[in-house]
């Protein structure tokens, strides 16, 4: 018990102190240049990912489309080809 009472009754040393003062302690060129060529690496991996999931999702309803009209029914998205309108010939004869 009076080990325990010892260890807790010890004060804490003080901690080592450094002859060069906190302001002096930066980065630098080297640092800054470190980080912004890690920020750019970074927005150049979010720019190509945003391309490849739109990629993928426009291939994914090309594909869905071609599967559609294969089986003969027409897709629920809008006209089945681009540029196309849902009128009929009838009404642009007139």
């Amino acid at each position: 018990m009076s080990v325990i009472a010892a260890v807790l009754a010890a004060t804490p040393s003080p901690s080592p102190t450094s002859a060069v003062p906190d302001v002096d302690v930066t980065p630098g060129v080297v640092g800054f240049i470190a980080i912004a060529l890690v920020a750019v690496v970074t927005i150049l991996l979010i720019v190509d990912m945003t391309r490849r999931i739109r990629r993928t999702r426009y291939r994914a309803e090309i594909r869905d489309r071609l599967e559609a009209e294969a089986r003969g029914e027409t897709p629920a998205d809008g006209p089945a080809e681009p540029g196309r309108t849902d009128v009929d010939d009838d009404t642009e004869r007139g």
